[in-house]
C-alpha cells in the first residue's frame, strides 16, 4: 500500500507494517472492553484482551518490527488498565521489553497509563502525523477511532468486513481489538473527511488483505 509517499504493508489482522521505519501501527485494542461491562451487571466473558494480545504478538513476530504505535483506544476506558488479569499484564511488560512500544490517547484513555513505553497525545513519525482521531487539513494523516468497514456488492452476493481506507492524504486503520464493532466508510461518520475520487480501500479477508474497487461500495 502506497500512501503519502511511504509504502506500508496491511495485514489481515488490521494492523499495517511500515517497513521503512521498521514500525507495526494498530489502532482501538479496546482492551478489557468485555471486564468494563461488569459493573453495570453485564457479566460478559473476559476473553478479549487476551485474544487481542495473541494477535499482537503474532505480528510482531511477523513483521520482526521494532516499534509498536498504538493509535489511541488501547483501553476501553481509563480505569481499565486495572482490570488487567495478572497473566496480560506480564504480557504487555514482556512485549514492551522487546520492542519499543508509543500509546497515543484516545476518546476512550485520554491518557494511557499502566503501560510500559511511552504515552503521548500524538506522534509526528518521517514527515507522517499518527494520532487517534481523523481530521481534515493535514496531509499525511494516520488515525484510527472510526473502526472503518467496507461494504461490498458482486454478482448478487454482498459482504461487509473491516477496512483500511485512504486518500493519500488521509488514512484510517480499522479496529484492532478482538470485540469492537466496524461503521461502514459510506455512512455519515465519515462524510466530508475523504477525496472519494481518490479513495483506496483495502479489506481485511481470512489470511490475506484484497483491494476494493469504489464501484462495488454499497450503504447498506
Amino acid at each position: 500500500m502506497r500512501f503519502a509517499g511511504h509504502n506500508f504493508e496491511p495485514l489481515p489482522s488490521g494492523a499495517l507494517y511500515w517497513h521503512a521505519q521498521q514500525t507495526l501501527l494498530v489502532a482501538d485494542l479496546h482492551l478489557e472492553k468485555m471486564s468494563s461491562f461488569a459493573p453495570r451487571g453485564q457479566m460478559l466473558p473476559p476473553y478479549d484482551t487476551g485474544l487481542t494480545l495473541a494477535r499482537l504478538e503474532a505480528d510482531l513476530r511477523r513483521t520482526g518490527a521494532q516499534r509498536l504505535v498504538a493509535l489511541g483506544d488501547s483501553f476501553h476506558r481509563p480505569d481499565a488498565s486495572n482490570l488487567l488479569a495478572k497473566s496480560d499484564r506480564m504480557r504487555l511488560d514482556t512485549l514492551a521489553g522487546r520492542v519499543e512500544c508509543t500509546w497515543l490517547s484516545g476518546n476512550h484513555d485520554p491518557a494511557p497509563n499502566g503501560l510500559a513505553g511511552t504515552a503521548m497525545a500524538e506522534l509526528v513519525l518521517a514527515g507522517l502525523t499518527l494520532t487517534h482521531e481523523p481530521r481534515r487539513g493535514i496531509s499525511g494523516l494516520i488515525a484510527g477511532h472510526l473502526h472503518p468497514a467496507a461494504h461490498i456488492q458482486m454478482d448478487g452476493r454482498s459482504t461487509r468486513r473491516p477496512c483500511f481506507v485512504h486518500d493519500n492524504r488521509l488514512m484510517i486503520l480499522p479496529a484492532y481489538g478482538a470485540s469492537t464493532g466496524s461503521i461502514n466508510i459510506l455512512s455519515a461518520a465519515f462524510e466530508g473527511l475523504f477525496h472519494l475520487p481518490g479513495l483506496e480501500v483495502t479489506m481485511l479477508g481470512k489470511d490475506r488483505t484484497y483491494p476494493v474497487s469504489r464501484k462495488r461500495l454499497v450503504r447498506r
